[in-house]
């Protein structure tokens, strides 16, 4: 009996819209919810509350989508490819390569002296360290998934790849100022705010290009999930697809990380929420409804990281873990099994 999974991906639809208006409705400054719906439709009557809106909220919002349903569709592909319940969209080191970009401006910048330190970190510099370090990671994988059959060799090197990044973050942090170290600490926080048009444009470019190569990646992931030997005698070419799956989940990791920070969770468990409300593994139901359930869950957690109607703002990071592993907590104890 065919399932039908119409109904399903309908709810979800109308949670993230209600999810996405009720994130922009919310934060410090309190917006009637009319004013918003006329901000993002045509121009609220009040100057003020438009440029809020459409200057600082939508984008965020716009973010929020980005992240949650990239990190969500990246950790699909890593617990498909490894098929490990525990890999998630950073686990083969790529935030560890742009973390170490991104100390190497911080941490490293005393280096160069107090001027050049000043001019040398920029919201720009941050992006391109951290994207230059994930690049460089992402293309030492590639070399070795060129060069290894076994896919749990990659695994392994992947994670030896973060642990090498990790201990020359340790170095540098070892000598560097207490202010350094805390603007690299707020960085490792996670922020989904602050990003011009400018940015979310060149983000929402990358992104794509790592949603096409997901969803080129379809057929390949179904195949995999019955094992190597199997998806051979199906005709699959498993280098090429293996390349592509790598490939596709460090261009969405890797921009999440350069432009929002390492966040962390949403990969890990989004897969493994969806798998228990869907109840299934083909991947053509699995990578859409993914994709919802992930922006979902980071527009719930950055609303209430924003803590409404009060001037703080909350870690992002500590939010999706707060949130979310209790409610993955409680659906894998309901169902006494794990799906995968």
């Amino acid at each position: 009996m065919k399932t039908n999974y119409t109904y399903p991906f309908v709810i979800l639809t109308v949670i993230l819209l209600f999810c996405f208006v009720l994130n922009i409705s919310l934060g410090s400054i309190n917006i009637p919810f009319s004013e918003v719906l006329k901000g993002l439709f045509s121009t609220s009557d009040n100057e003020v509350w438009q440029v809020i809106i459409s200057k600082v909220r939508l984008p965020k919002a716009i973010t929020a989508i980005m992240v949650g349903s990239g990190l969500g569709i990246s950790g699909l592909l890593m617990q498909t490819l490894f098929r490990n319940p525990l890999a998630g969209p950073f686990v083969l080191g790529i935030s560890s390569g742009a973390s170490l970009g991104v100390a190497i401006v911080i941490l490293g910048s005393g280096l160069f002296g107090g001027y050049f330190a000043t001019a040398l970190i920029s919201k720009w510099s941050i992006v391109i360290s951290a994207s230059l370090g994930s690049f460089l990671v992402l293309m030492a994988v590639l070399a070795v998934s060129s060069r290894v059959r076994d896919t749990m060799a990659i695994l392994i090197i992947g994670l030896m790849f973060g642990s090498i990044t990790s201990a020359v973050v340790s170095v540098l942090s070892y000598f560097s100022s207490a202010e350094q170290l805390q603007q690299y600490i707020f960085w490792g926080f996670g922020s989904l705010s602050n990003l011009s048009s400018k940015e979310l444009l060149i983000f929402f470019a990358i992104y794509a290009v790592g949603l096409v190569l997901s969803i080129a990646s379809i057929k390949g992931l179904n195949s995999l999930l019955l094992g190597d030997n199997y998806a051979k005698s199906l005709g699959l070419n498993l280098k090429q697809s293996r390349f592509i799956i790598i490939l596709a989940t460090s261009l969405i990791a890797g921009t999440i990380t350069a432009f929002a920070g390492p966040i962390a969770f949403i990969g890990l468990a989004i897969p493994h929420l969806t798998r228990q409300v869907f109840k299934t593994t083909n991947h053509k139901i699995l990578l859409p409804a993914v994709f919802l359930f992930g922006a979902v869950v980071m527009l719930i957690c950055d609303t209430i990281a924003q803590v409404p109607n009060s001037d703080y703002t909350l870690p992002i990071n500590a939010i999706t873990a707060l949130v979310g592993a209790p409610v993955v907590i409680w659906l894998l104890v309901r169902q006494r099994k794990m799906m995968f």
